[in-house]
């Protein structure tokens, strides 16, 4: 009997991932346990593996399609099985997502000319006798169809190419620059690289970021802390070679769950005009990672010591890494700390992730000249950078905050704990 394949349930949160790539296609040989397709959450790429050994009876969604969880997207079985009996209602299954753009775009691709080309059978195959691969553009047919006479004046009137830029042309390149060559012909050197279509991840990013500043009003403090402390306790560490190695930045992040607990006013979620102060501290830090950037959350970090701290800290890194982190890892952070003072910054804008209040950037060490008993002295300084939404935090509160974190940075001490 036919095995159906279902869209995972990752996470108590997530209710429809998006199939992103089908690793195998339909009347292929699988094994049980090789990976069927690759679905992506608003938070991270996973793959479906195969349950049992078989034949790919048939997939029931097209890439692109967002599938809601624990519905059938495949069926595995022997070869010439029927797989009808597990193909998902329509009321169970989302849209494809080709059907969506023809419910969502249809008068737009016929008359904006901004999605994709139809052309009539004369017209393809005037365009492949003249190897010419035009943009998308709206046709002289009905509903916007391209037809031979289209093409032809366009034919006619763009500038004449070399056959390494005709064929450039063909793979996508686009023109950038009046041609170069004689007469005005385009040469390979005219034209642009083809546009790249971004990522799932990485358009989810763009919107959370482009929402988040027009949902908030966001100002940065700017400040530097003493870092002696920090960096004593550091090389005794490296010195003891303790498990796990504790780095600058799990102290610094110690340092800011110690910051707010005495302020948990910056503890909190703005969402639908109410304010949510919350008791748990729910720590998220930015990571960086191939598929981009993402921030697991430690939980409770009230309740851990330092070396606690440090391990959930570099577990859910490395998961994050291999991007075998779970949905669930990714979300709930009540607060955010973002650090790269490891790639040499001395000071950045870090933005807000609604619906937090506030995060706190994490720059390079520097030496800083300081007064001290009338002398002037040099000594190594962390920055840092707080962003808060000015709908909750005022300028002053946020400034106390800051002056905390760093008050907490430079009386750092401690041995195997490293209480403050």
């Amino acid at each position: 009997m036919a095995t159906p394949v279902e869209m995972p349930r990752l996470g108590n949160t997530v209710e429809e991932c998006l199939l992103a790539k089908w690793r195998k296609q339909k009347g292929e040989a699988v094994a049980e346990g090789e990976v069927l397709a690759d679905i992506e959450t608003d938070k991270a790429t996973f793959e479906v593996p195969a349950p049992a050994s078989g034949v790919l009876l048939d997939t029931f969604f097209a890439e692109g399609d967002l599938v809601p969880v624990l519905t059938t997207i495949c069926a595995i079985g022997a070869a010439g099985e029927s797989s009808e009996a597990f193909r998902p209602r329509p009321a169970e299954a989302a849209a494809p997502a080709a059907e969506r753009q023809e419910i969502a775009a249809p008068a737009e691709r016929g008359a904006g000319g901004t999605g994709e080309m139809r052309p009539s059978p004369r017209a393809r195959r005037f365009a492949k006798e003249n190897d010419f691969h035009p943009q998308p553009v709206a046709g002289s047919g009905p509903g916007g169809r391209v037809l031979e006479d289209d093409l032809r004046r366009l034919y006619q009137s763009a500038p004449r190419a070399s056959s390494l830029a005709r064929a450039r042309m063909s793979e996508g390149h686009e023109i950038a620059a009046p041609g170069s060559g004689l007469g005005g012909m385009l040469r390979a050197r005219d034209l642009a690289e083809p546009a790249q279509p971004l990522s799932s991840l990485r358009e989810k990013i763009a919107r959370r970021m482009r929402e988040s500043l027009a949902a908030t009003a966001q100002y940065t403090l700017n400040a530097s802390a003493d870092a002696t402390s920090l960096l004593r306790l550091r090389r005794k560490i490296k010195e003891l070679r303790t498990t796990p190695d504790i780095n600058i930045n799990d102290m610094v992040l110690f340092c800011t769950v110690k910051a707010l607990i005495e302020m948990p006013e910056l503890n909190a979620e703005l969402a639908g005009g109410k304010l949510r102060p919350h008791a748990a501290i729910h720590l998220g830090f930015a990571c960086d990672t191939p598929k981009g950037l993402l921030a697991p959350v430690v939980r409770n970090c009230e309740s851990l010591s330092l070396t606690e701290l440090a391990r959930q800290v570099k577990q859910l890194a490395e998961q994050a890494g291999q991007g075998t982190i779970g949905p669930d890892d990714l979300t709930g952070a009540t607060f955010t700390v973002s650090n790269l003072g490891g790639l040499g910054i001395e000071s950045f804008t870090p933005i807000l992730n609604p619906p937090q209040v506030a995060l706190l950037g994490v720059n390079k060490i520097d030496l800083k000249a300081v007064r001290r008993e009338g002398k002037v002295e040099f000594a190594e300084h962390i920055g840092l950078s707080l962003t808060c939404d000015h709908q909750v935090i005022d300028g002053a509160p946020g400034a106390r905050f800051l002056a905390l974190v760093k008050q907490k940075i430079e009386s750092f001490r401690g041995d195997g704990e490293c209480t403050i």
